[in-house]
């Protein structure tokens, strides 16, 4: 029986061994066709970046070539298998040079590209895309060359100040997806490519205080291959969770749980919100009220950046359009991600504002954003002022944001005297929200502030467009009128007087009502609208006195600010006007329980007796307000009319005879000033009774050089001895007296409403 020789092969083996030849042969000669394919693409990538070519196309036909590339890339065996092909040692060597060859070519491609221009970093971002569509052993392959690319880019930005690379915030947000890979080696990969990325970031946006110099790497710690960056639940198909809202929400759930890349999370939602700031701060804004500490850290995270401040308070301001405890709306676009129901969302906005604007990377976009922030703060104000026993703590969130604006804005001071005032602590009252509008202009005009022109630009802007809601229409119609009432003189632009009378035909009653309640407190800088519509707002005005009757803790002082230009305004030439004021001050003195009505009648009118019946009773009964009565009669010596000059001088003369013992030194220079200047006026009348008031304050002047002890003698019998006042002037109306062409023209206009 023949032996077969053991290292003699059957014809089975040796048939094998020929098939795994061919096998093997075919490998090779696929790795040296993706060899020469790539060599082949360098060539043209090389060529289109020397060219002149437009940039946006050329980079859109590398992105082709480079895609084509990695596709080359991801059908090459493993080095394992490649291994496996060879029988002899030199054949491996050639083996895997020839696939380090391969990779390195590809790497170069993509270095070369980064070296020209940091923008094509993008091409990183869409290999990553490409990759999360393939889930086989290559993904590890292409990460390594992905941080090959970022460690060369790293080397080459150290050398600049500042480098520009747009498009990293959305290199980071893919990063991110794949920290939560179930592949160790993977998650090492991507954490290692976020520290390279944010190292970047630092040089692009200066984030970090330290910038590392003289060649030496920056002291980030590269996290091991175990760390989990996002919690279980999160890790999935990636291609689910591929949303900024989701990569937002899953670091904020790591950084509740401390977790030790803390900074490099925070740095992540910087750069998210340098690419999306939109959907950045949406996400931020959608958290339950009050934020915790990590939210508020995410907060300043996304608003470190200068060039991204004005979007993030667009957005904002997008968001405080919203009204809190509405139903979930359009507002934000598409659907929310918290499970409440109501908008609670421009409570957390008005929070963020006070993290955000007193970051000095916001104080450009502040300044251009003062008006629509202050304006939609008092808003919100209101709004909250509203909602207080729903919303309790949470509704001085917004009265928080205008005190920080205020603050940040060179306003200070504004904010010092409102605290004085103890303004904030009764703002939040239903009654008192009005007049708190009024205050804050009323304060700000006082101190001059300087976005006074862009503010009034942009409430004329908001009141011709209509806001969304009447309480807005409202807030804004008291707002712009009080500055109007402080910073202008007579006779008011055209265009606002027309606003005026858009609002005194509002289907609104409550608006048009308004609008006449304050056009009689603007009466000394509007005395050109049409007589018809002042006779109407000194009426209703009336009308409002007698509705208020049941609030006397209130009314009072309505009618006593209201009082000057009730009075002066008995001597207008269109008696309509006249009538109006002899109504709504008969209503108003009885109101104060004064006699003056009987003087009021046609058969015993005299105005003088009608200023010295008043006089006479705010000494008995409301002495401290004749100090700002006399304030409020100092604007009308400056009008244009002439019956207003006359009958200004005779009220302030009574005033300052009745109370001059309550002005200070400095006010009645100022008056004496103001007074001397009448002396010269071209009417007579104007002129003659200039000099008794005058000579009224002269003397005032003179008893307070007299000794202090005399003084406070005079000051104190005054408390205890009233003296009625007797006629000064022998004033006589000029009946139907036409003061001047101008006058002349204005009356007849009025006559034909």
């Amino acid at each position: 029986m023949l032996t077969r020789n053991p290292k003699t092969k059957s014809s089975l083996q040796i048939l094998q061994d020929s098939v795994k030849w061919h096998h093997m042969a075919h490998k090779v000669s696929s790795l040296l066709d993706v060899y020469s394919g790539l060599l082949s693409n360098e060539s043209m990538i090389l060529a289109v970046n020397s060219s002149f070519v437009d940039p946006l196309l050329q980079f859109e036909s590398q992105l082709k070539i480079i895609e084509s590339s990695f596709g080359m890339l991801v059908v090459m065996p493993s080095l394992d298998k490649v291994k496996e092909m060879g029988s002899s040692y030199e054949y491996i060597e050639d083996m895997k040079n020839l696939y380090h060859n391969i990779l390195n070519t590809y790497e170069n491609i993509l270095t070369s590209l980064v070296s020209k221009d940091l923008y094509k970093l993008q091409i990183l971002k869409e290999m990553l895309v490409w990759m999360r569509k393939d889930s086989s052993y290559m993904q590890e392959r292409i990460m390594v060359i992905i941080n090959k690319v970022l460690r060369f880019t790293v080397t080459k930005v150290r050398k600049y100040i500042s480098v520009d690379a747009p498009c990293l915030g959305l290199l980071a947000a893919e990063l991110s997806l794949l920290c939560s890979h179930e592949d160790p080696s993977i998650v090492k990969q991507a954490s290692l490519g976020m520290c390279h990325l944010l190292y970047i970031a630092r040089c692009q946006n200066d984030i970090g205080t330290n910038k590392p110099t003289n060649g030496k790497s920056h002291s980030l710690q590269f996290p091991s291959s175990d760390v989990e960056f996002l919690p279980k639940e999160f890790q999935q198909d990636e291609s689910k969770i591929a949303q900024v809202s989701k990569i937002v929400d899953a670091i904020y759930r790591q950084l509740c749980d401390n977790n030790c890349m803390k900074d490099v999370m925070l740095q992540v939602i910087t750069l998210l919100t340098c690419t999306s700031p939109k959907k950045v701060i949406f996400q931020l804004m959608d958290y339950p009220v009050p934020a915790d500490d990590t939210l508020i850290q995410m907060w300043q995270a996304a608003g470190s950046q200068v060039s991204v401040a004005p979007h993030v308070l667009k957005t904002i301001l997008l968001i405080l359009k919203g009204k809190p405890g509405e139903m979930e709306d359009t507002v934000t676009e598409g659907k929310r991600f918290s499970l409440d129901t109501t908008n609670l969302m421009p409570l957390a906005a008005c929070q963020a504002l006070c993290t955000f604007l007193p970051l000095g990377s916001y104080r450009k976009a502040v300044a251009q954003y003062f008006p629509q922030l202050l304006t939609t703060l008092m808003f919100q104000v209101f709004y909250n002022s509203e909602l207080k026993p729903i919303l309790k703590d949470r509704a001085l969130y917004a009265q928080d944001a205008l005190r920080v604006l205020l603050n940040c804005s060179g306003l200070r001071q504004v904010d010092i005297t409102l605290m004085k005032e103890n303004f904030w602590d009764q703002l939040s009252e239903d009654l008192c929200y009005y007049h708190g509008v009024c205050f804050i202009a009323k304060t700000l005009s006082e101190y001059n502030f300087p976005q006074f022109p862009e503010t009034l630009s942009y409430l004329y802007k908001v009141s011709v467009e209509g806001p969304r809601r009447s309480e807005d229409t409202v807030i804004v119609l008291l707002f712009l009128t009080e500055l109007l009432n402080n910073y202008f003189k007579d006779p008011l632009p055209e265009e606002f007087l027309v606003l005026f009378i858009n609002w005194i035909k509002d289907s609104n009653p409550v608006v048009s009502r308004l609008i006449l309640h304050r056009i009689v407190h603007m009466l000394p800088i509007i005395n050109k609208i049409n007589g018809g519509i002042r006779s109407m707002a000194i009426r209703h005005f009336g009308q409002l006195v007698r509705d208020m009757r049941q609030y006397t803790w209130m009314v009072n002082d309505v009618v006593l600010e209201g009082l000057v230009p009730l009075i002066l305004f008995l001597e207008d030439d269109d008696k309509r006007v006249a009538e109006a004021c002899k109504y709504t001050l008969k209503i108003c003195t009885s109101q104060l329980k004064w006699s003056t009505s009987r003087l009021l009648k046609d058969e015993n009118y005299s105005f003088e007796m009608v200023v010295l019946n008043i006089c006479n009773n705010l000494i008995t009964s409301h002495r401290n307000y004749i100090t700002d009565l006399t304030s409020d009669t100092l604007r009308f010596l400056w009008s244009p009319r002439t019956y207003l000059k006359r009958a200004s001088v005779i009220l302030i003369g009574y005033l300052a005879k009745s109370g001059g013992h309550l002005l200070l030194r400095d006010e009645i220079r100022v008056m004496l000033d103001v007074i001397g200047r009448l002396l010269r006026d071209e009417d007579p009348m104007i002129k003659q009774l200039a000099e008794i008031t005058y000579d009224i304050f002269k003397k005032k002047a003179h008893k307070l050089t007299s000794a202090p002890l005399k003084q406070n003698f005079q000051k104190l019998l005054k408390l205890f001895y009233i003296k009625k006042l007797k006629p000064l002037y022998n004033y006589n109306s000029p009946n139907g007296q036409i003061d001047s062409p101008t006058d002349s023209k204005d009356i007849k206009n009025d006559k034909a409403l």
